[in-house]
């Protein structure tokens, strides 16, 4: 009789743990999924750059590089114009910590009356097949900038439509280098005239 008992009392056990089991499994298939939000992180207000809480600690120094650079009294421009160029670069061309297709980098960094059509072409081209990521569950390889290099810089002439003319834009060649080698440009040609109180990109090669 004591065995029996023994038996029952195990089988009454093991039953409550299937069933916890099985409710927790439920439970976990039902409760909401916790969503990654980009916040701004760090700002430069008078130029109208942003940092994103999501984008990458090695972003995240370049950002604080250029605040520095900004603050002070009289902005170096030579040395600005190459702390974009790479910033740039990095964010636009590092995709593994962008949270959706939509979530293009080096937005702020282009002209003003450039950004819809460059957004656009974006999410139509490079950032076209980068899945969801807003759960951080994505199973995807996707590239990481880690060194971009400027190898020249010229003063040039450009002029958007028939109203505007900067006679001292720059054309900005770099190396770009990644963490892993995917078929991504290792060279580019970014363009930047003046607009307003900073220099503005306005295209890319």
């Amino acid at each position: 009789m004591k065995l029996k008992k023994k038996v029952k009392v195990i089988l009454v056990i093991a039953i409550i743990l299937i069933v916890a089991g099985l409710g927790f499994i439920a439970y976990e298939s039902i409760k909401p999924k916790e969503v990654k939000k980009a916040t701004v992180e760090n700002e430069i207000k008078e130029y109208g750059y942003t940092l994103k809480s999501t984008r990458n600690d090695r972003y995240k120094k370049e950002f604080q590089k250029l605040k520095d650079i900004l603050d002070k009294k009289n902005v170096d421009e030579e040395e600005y114009l190459k702390q974009i160029s790479k910033m740039f670069i990095m964010d636009f061309y590092t995709l593994d910590d962008k949270l959706a297709n939509t979530d293009v980098g080096g937005i702020d960094f282009v002209h003003t009356n450039s950004k819809t059509n460059f957004l656009e072409k974006s999410e139509d081209t490079v950032y076209k097949f980068v899945k969801n990521d807003i759960y951080g569950n994505r199973n995807q390889d996707l590239p990481e900038v880690t060194d971009i290099t400027v190898d020249n810089i010229d003063s040039i002439e450009y002029t958007i439509g028939t109203d505007f003319t900067d006679d001292s834009a720059y054309q900005v060649e770099v190396s770009i280098k990644y963490k892993e080698d995917m078929n991504y440009p290792t060279k580019a040609t970014l363009t930047f005239v003046h607009e307003d109180n900073k220099l503005s990109l306005v295209e890319v090669e």
